[in-house]
């Protein structure tokens, strides 16, 4: 289910919150779902629901809609028996609903679909049940039409989930065996695991044992998200609740992960396939004494957003810091927001890469996550083919964008598979895209095209050789490494001019001349110059020989050569860095 409002009407009608409650977005629990209105983080809440006079206790789980997070959805389904699958009455399908769909089916669970925002001027039910019918061969003859915001529709619902989505298949009899698919930390007992339990029981007191790691803990509490932590006595076959065990690091806790009973050996889950990064950056600490703070914080974080890698990394323009791994350039701007809202860490973030493959002559093969790995130019020489990271982008959008559009893609190295209609007015197109044309201003440009209309989302489909250089960026012929980037030939000229553009304008002035070029594989494509500050010495010359006012001269001239050469080239101030990475200087 992707609608939080949607659930804070489901909670309303079981009696789980209160109407007069103060939060409204219950389930947008993190600062930045609030202000950016999108859902970020999978949230869990258990509720008990009477049905034909029988209790249920029903558990769902709100998941993001967005391409970048898909992680978190594909987590959620593991937990899960069946899905509601929201449609918006205005929009209709859009491409993270395709995606998210096959998700769902793919792990062969039951879908109820579910027309939302009926209550909207501009909303047309009938119109997005046929696209639903014919996107995905849904019955559509009994359809939800909902109205999360007023309420209308919502309380036919939960009796279709009971009706239509089977119960968990749990054996209560069986030893205790559980999923960990979610994890977070909280400050006063530690790592708080959420676990789904798939045979057996659990209560406090006993001792369960990690199949990934060995290590064994006691229950020290449990309970259900409902939808804040409520303690119970224990935790049942089919449920889903939350533990906590004690564990003080964050290196124990493995999502996929199976708990049993100690001395209870069972068959692990097979897990879930790590989640593959597509965007690099590095991230340095705005003060070098934070590094140990951003240290903690990352770990921390990590915990919560188990699809972000990191390894450490040195810049010497920004000192020690990390390389870090995203899903998507949007899961890199909110994991940079929660790591200054919520950890109070200031961060400096590189432009952001793909992870190129270089393949050599010999047979060896070699991953660029860093500009700084990318062969020089003596080494291209044993360079057999470079290999960029492609994608297959599925855009929807009204039949009048549709030349912009294809305009757009092709602008982008973009070779197109097919298109359909989908309705009388809407489109369906299928794009093969290098991933390095949609990191930097691919979706902004799709959105001012079509006004907001087009939705966009991918699935990465393996690599394809690409004709690809490195820009430098040099001031006083001495390279910046955090600037450096991988780009293909063909912008290598324009991106180049772009940044000693850009250069030029956040460089504050020396006393000498400061020179910025851009060097493509090591050949130089422009040249910016900073004039040096100038004291005027001959001010207090007043008439007199002009060789008073030359020597004057020469001997300030012969000072400011004795400084660039001390001074060993042009240190980049960290504002300056700031500045030039914020979008669209």
């Amino acid at each position: 289910m992707s609608s939080s409002s949607s659930f804070s009407h489901l909670f309303l009608e079981t009696g789980t919150i209160s109407k007069d409650s103060v939060n409204k977005q219950v389930l947008d629990k993190l600062k930045v779902e609030r202000e950016r209105g999108i859902t970020v983080k999978a949230q869990t809440a258990s509720m008990i629901y009477r049905h034909e006079g029988q209790d249920y206790l029903l558990n769902l789980i709100d998941t993001p809609g967005h391409v970048d997070f898909s992680y978190e959805v594909s987590r959620s389904l593991a937990a899960c028996q069946g899905t509601l699958l929201l449609v918006d009455a205005c929009q209709g399908i859009q491409a993270q609903t395709v995606a998210n769909f096959f998700l769902a089916f793919g792990q062969d669970l039951a879908i109820i679909p579910v027309v939302n925002k009926i209550d909207l001027p501009g909303a047309d039910p009938e119109k997005v049940a046929g696209q639903i019918e014919a996107a995905f061969e849904l019955d559509t003859a009994n359809i939800l039409s909902i109205s999360a915001k007023t309420g209308i529709g919502v309380a036919d619902v939960l009796p279709q989930v009971i009706e239509n989505i089977p119960a968990p298949t749990a054996q209560a009899s069986a030893p205790f065996r559980g999923l960990l698919f979610d994890t977070w930390y909280d400050q006063y007992v530690g790592v708080v695991c959420l676990v789904a339990i798939r045979d057996g029981n659990l209560k406090k007191g006993d001792r369960i044992v990690s199949a990934h790691t060995s290590i064994s803990y006691e229950v020290t509490d449990l309970g259900i998200m409902s939808p804040g932590q409520t303690p119970t006595s224990t935790l049942e076959s089919g449920q889903v609740g939350y533990v906590i065990l004690g564990m003080k690091t964050t290196r124990d806790a493995h999502i996929g992960d199976t708990f049993h009973r100690e001395g209870h050996p069972v068959k692990a889950f097979p897990g879930f396939e790590p989640a593959k990064s597509m965007v690099f950056a590095g991230m340095y600490p705005m003060d070098s004494a934070d590094y140990t703070k951003l240290q903690e914080a990352l770990d921390r974080l990590t915990l919560n957003d188990a699809s972000v890698s990191v390894t450490r990394e040195s810049s010497v323009a920004l000192g020690q810091g990390f390389r870090l791994g995203f899903l998507g350039t949007l899961h890199m701007d909110v994991f940079r927001e929660r790591l200054e809202e919520e950890y109070d860490a200031t961060v400096i973030n590189t432009a952001p890469t793909v992870p190129y493959i270089v393949r050599y002559h010999n047979g060896e093969e070699k991953i660029v996550r860093n500009p700084a790995q990318f062969p020089d130019v003596e080494e291209l020489a044993k360079v057999k083919e470079l290999l960029e990271p492609m994608v297959r982008g599925t855009l929807i959008f009204p039949t009048e964008y549709l030349g912009s559009l294809m305009d757009l893609c092709g602008s982008h190295r973009g070779e197109q598979e097919d298109y359909t209609f989908i309705d009388d007015n809407r489109v369906m197109m299928k794009y093969t895209l290098p991933m390095s044309e949609i990191l930097t201003d691919f979706y902004d440009q799709l959105k001012s095209r079509t006004s907001g209309y087009a939705s966009f989302d991918y699935e990465e489909i393996g690599y394809e050789e690409a004709d690809l250089v490195k820009v430098n960026i040099l001031l006083n012929s001495k390279p910046v490494d955090a600037l450096a980037t991988i780009v293909h030939r063909s912008h290598a000229d324009r991106v180049g001019k772009d940044w000693a553009k850009r250069m030029k304008t956040v460089m504050s002035r020396q006393l000498f001349d400061i020179t910025v070029q851009a060097a493509v594989n090591g050949r130089i494509v422009c040249r910016e110059s900073i004039k040096a500050v100038r004291k005027d010495v001959t001010a207090k010359c007043y008439g007199g020989d002009i060789t008073r006012k030359m020597k004057l001269l020469d001997k300030q001239k012969a000072g400011k050569k004795r400084l660039k050469t001390v001074a060993g080239g042009v240190q980049l101030p960290q504002e300056a860095f700031l500045t030039l990475m914020k979008k669209g200087q």
